[in-house]
């Protein structure tokens, strides 16, 4: 196999599924990851939810968990993984695979042709019992799901965010859990999991990631024949940006017995993949040198000078043109902090900023962008959110980019965030000063 460095291919091996590698012979290993892309809807989130979990635990073939574990020591100690996250508007199922490069097996084996087969089985066909997911395996991961839930409750942090994202997009997409709810996961039954795996297989769209020491070749031809077997009713997806009809801020209060407030602001940007994809350079540098970064004007001002905040952070999702500002705030303070941290927008608005701010915030960026070259599992996220993107960017093209930004451009960028929605999070009403 000829060896190239980040040689980048992609094409189209059925309507609606989509196969991308990338090569880089500085790893060891390789990574393939099937993406299913579904539009993320309250009826169908938590049945799709399960699927992953339930693919890459077992298969027709290696029917139990012991069968499946025993088959990927065979193979130098491959993996098989399974994740649920969301794009945008979609709801993106995931099942992965990794293992040794070729190279390094010592036999002569192909490990990448032998995994690829096995991840194909999981795929399309699972362990069933009379044409269903077998009723032990479905409540084992239907109760995991529950238990992530339930740990995503617990966590404050990740609770305020989802919370001010449901609030906030209320009626969208991007406003659902990418798990359901709790109440539609305990209500799930093996057939409607089933049916929800065949529509899977028929209508999503497939994103398909071969990355690292890898020839893609023979992985392309045995999903072109997985897929070729199956009859695809694809209809194709689209991004859609949440619109905010809200003239004035939104305020969401939630109380519990916690001992430190959670503060998440929500703004809506005009920036974004699909709006204008040629300046979300300048807003992930912009949302760098407001809140991202230790130098960041949230950080050095709210946090350190004013003592406002325990943390504050803002990240920006350029796919569904949102940034939230997270924050830990005293209950007392809350509106303070809010205040500050609408305070600092409005200076970056105004371009009140050096350039010494900028270079800093250029600098965390790039550095950020090349460490993502150093795992596999970094760059299947950072292709994967390329998805819809016109032109794809390796990491180090994408650094260039951020490098090229002008202070007019971050203004530009800073101008177009407008706050849509305060979630607070507080102690017993009783426990508030």
């Amino acid at each position: 196999m000829t060896r190239f460095m980040n040689k980048i291919e992609q094409s189209m091996l059925h309507e609606g599924v989509h196969f991308r590698s990338v090569c880089n012979t500085k790893f060891k290993t390789f990574r393939i990851s099937v993406n299913f892309l579904l539009p993320l809807q309250k009826d169908t989130a938590a049945p799709n939810a399960l699927l992953p979990f339930l693919l890459s635990r077992c298969s027709e073939e290696y029917p139990d968990y012991t069968l499946m574990s025993r088959k990927m020591a065979s193979l130098y100690g491959a993996t098989l993984g399974a994740d649920v996250g969301k794009l945008g508007n979609m709801q993106m199922l995931t099942v992965s695979a990794g293992g040794i490069a070729d190279r390094y097996a010592l036999h002569g084996e192909s490990v990448t042709a032998e995994l690829t087969r096995v991840l194909c089985g999981a795929l399309f066909h699972p362990a069933l019992q009379d044409g269903l997911f077998r009723e032990e395996d479905f409540r084992q991961e239907q109760r995991q799901t529950l238990e992530q839930i339930a740990s995503e409750y617990s966590d404050k942090r990740i609770f305020a965010l989802n919370r001010c994202a449901e609030s906030m997009c209320a009626g969208e997409p991007y406003g659902i859990s990418r798990f359901g709810t709790r109440e539609q996961v305990q209500a799930l039954t093996g057939e409607r999991v089933t049916q929800a795996w065949k529509d899977m297989l028929r209508t999503a769209r497939v994103e398909i990631l071969v990355l690292g020491d890898i020839d893609p070749e023979p992985v392309a031809k045995i999903f072109s024949q997985a897929f070729g077997c199956v009859q695809r009713q694809y209809k194709p997806l689209t991004l859609s940006k949440p619109i905010s009809h809200n003239t004035e801020i939104s305020y969401v209060i939630d109380h519990q017995n916690v001992a430190q407030g959670k503060m998440v602001l929500g703004m809506r940007v005009e920036v974004s993949q699909l709006t204008q994809p040629e300046l979300v350079p300048a807003a992930r540098l912009m949302s760098a040198l407001y809140g991202g970064t230790p130098n960041s004007r949230l950080f050095l001002i709210v946090r350190e000078k004013m003592s406002l905040c325990y943390y504050c952070g803002a990240g920006y999702n350029s796919t569904a043109g949102l940034l939230f500002v997270q924050s830990g705030v005293e209950f007392g303070n809350m509106k303070k902090a809010e205040q500050a941290i609408l305070e600092q927008l409005k200076a970056v608005q105004d371009g009140s900023f050096t350039d010494a701010d900028i270079a800093a915030a250029k600098l965390a960026l790039e550095n950020g962008y090349c460490t993502a070259e150093d795992s596999l599992g970094a760059l299947d996220s950072w292709y994967l959110s390329q998805s819809f993107m016109k032109k794809v960017y390796t990491p180090e093209e994408y650094a260039a980019l951020v490098g090229a930004v002008s202070r007019e451009q971050i203004i530009q960028a800073a101008k177009g965030v407008r706050p849509d929605t305060v979630y607070c999070l507080k102690g017993q009403e009783g426990e508030n000063h």
